[in-house]
């Protein structure tokens, strides 16, 4: 990143040269034991992204046995004994041409709500099948639910791309290619089916390290990219730097300065959509107010202007009145709602109920809603959308929401942040539900 300092001694940055060297945010999900965890050991042994002293502690606890690459991942001791994640799992590596960072999701039903949190901010999402459990002998192979649910998830949840990989075909004595075949046209029909579009398809051996990272010596009939090899070309998720300028503003700071005279207040967070500069006229949400921005601040320094998927503090001309929660954007450019439609992703196991209050955060703000009318339920197995008169764990249906104080909500489809609410138990504090608001 450049830096230049000016006559006044304050630094300036060009903040735009780090969106050119974004990491890839991906995650793995599936179903149990399906080998995440160990798909996800692979990548960093295999790509030299185990710290010495990390590796020195698995070769001592395995004692001369092959090393659980698992445990790389599974860090909680409820983890290790029950050999399931229970959390996610974050843990970071880089190739010679990208760097990576891997959220590894729980595959049991009962934390999928943490599956919803790995997917919120991912650029893509590995679905990991275990051909062992499937029976590849009859004809249209039926898969597990988990990997259903995960991959309507990740789909409502918007991730940009999706690749499958079929793990342990080398744990099938005859047959491989066919029954790699036959799982992969049954997740080709699933993607078509529920819209989805997959970017791979690769079979791949986590334990032995086939198609992860190098090429597999056993299976000759598949002649396509290693899993590394896709992961290296996918995208990152494409931020709306164009348009009007949508801020949720996560604090207020008073500016670093000398003396007890007047200080300016840097209001920061990061960008939904848009870009900001110095000059720019904006409004604050919900007092309507709006001023002129005087300068824009990244990292600590002044910078010439911030874009979509940056942190910027924002410095107005004038003293408005803002505060966590409120919202920065283009005037006229965000008109509010207080009642819209929503595909609800369910994760109590207490049901979503017509009539009940909950509060929901939209950006930073928090405010109370009821949920009005229960339009249907998306049933996972043949994507028909049932009818319904509550949601229970798990479940995911379009609702209609009332809110107490109007927002300003946009279209999940269109941005990520701006229609995005987490729905709470006002009595548990439990996270209930993830909102995703359709046009």
């Amino acid at each position: 990143m450049s830096t230049v300092t000016d006559v006044n001694n304050v630094e300036h940055i060009d903040a735009g040269e780090e969106l050119a060297h974004k990491a890839l945010r991906f995650l793995t999900a599936g179903s149990v034991d399906d080998g995440k965890s160990t798909l996800i050991g692979r990548l960093l042994f295999d790509s030299r992204g185990i710290l010495a002293d990390k590796l020195d502690a698995l070769e001592k606890r395995a004692a001369g046995a092959p090393i659980d690459l698992s445990l790389l991942t599974d860090g909680l001791e409820a983890e290790r004994e029950q050999g399931i994640t229970i959390d996610v799992a974050y843990q970071y590596f880089a190739t010679k041409t990208r760097k990576f960072i891997i959220a590894d999701a729980p595959g049991h039903e009962q934390y999928t709500r943490n599956m919803v949190t790995a997917a919120a901010g991912s650029d893509a999402a590995v679905v990991l099948v275990d051909i062992t459990k499937l029976d590849t002998s009859v004809d249209g192979v039926v898969l597990l639910p988990q990997t259903r649910r995960h991959s309507l998830l990740a789909r409502l949840l918007r991730v940009p791309s999706m690749v499958s990989a079929i793990n342990k075909p080398d744990a099938i004595e005859a047959g491989t290619k066919a029954a790699f075949d036959a799982v992969a046209k049954a997740l080709t029909k699933f993607a078509e089916e529920a819209g989805i579009t997959v970017r791979g398809i690769v079979p791949v051996s986590a334990l032995r390290g086939d198609n992860v990272a190098t090429p597999s010596a056993n299976w000759d009939w598949y002649t396509g990219p290693t899993l590394l090899q896709l992961l290296e070309t996918l995208p990152v998720a494409d931020e709306a730097h164009d348009g009007n300028l949508l801020v949720p503003i996560q604090y207020v700071a008073r500016d670093e300065g000398h003396g007890t005279g007047h200080q300016h207040r840097v209001m920061w967070g990061r960008i939904a959509h848009g870009s900001v500069k110095a000059g720019d006229t904006v409004q604050i949400f919900p007092s309507g107010e709006t001023a002129i921005v005087a300068s824009v601040r990244h990292a600590g320094s002044v910078v010439d202007a911030c874009t979509a998927g940056q942190s910027a503090g924002i410095v107005l001309d004038r003293q408005v009145d803002v505060s966590r929660g409120d919202w920065v954007f283009t005037p006229g450019s965000a008109p509010t709602q207080q009642t819209f439609s929503g595909t609800l992703a369910w994760l109590d196991t207490e049901p979503a109920v017509l009539g009940r209050k909950y509060w929901v955060r939209h950006g930073n703000r928090w405010v109370q809603a009821r949920i009005t009318a229960i339009d249907h339920r998306l049933d996972i197995n043949t994507l028909e959308e049932v009818d319904a008169h509550e949601l229970g764990v798990n479940e995911i249906g379009r609702v209609q929401l009332q809110t107490q104080q109007a927002l300003p909500v946009e279209a999940y489809a269109d941005n990520r942040v701006g229609g995005a609410l987490i729905v709470v138990d006002p009595t548990t504090n439990r996270t209930s539900g993830a909102l995703l608001v359709q046009a």
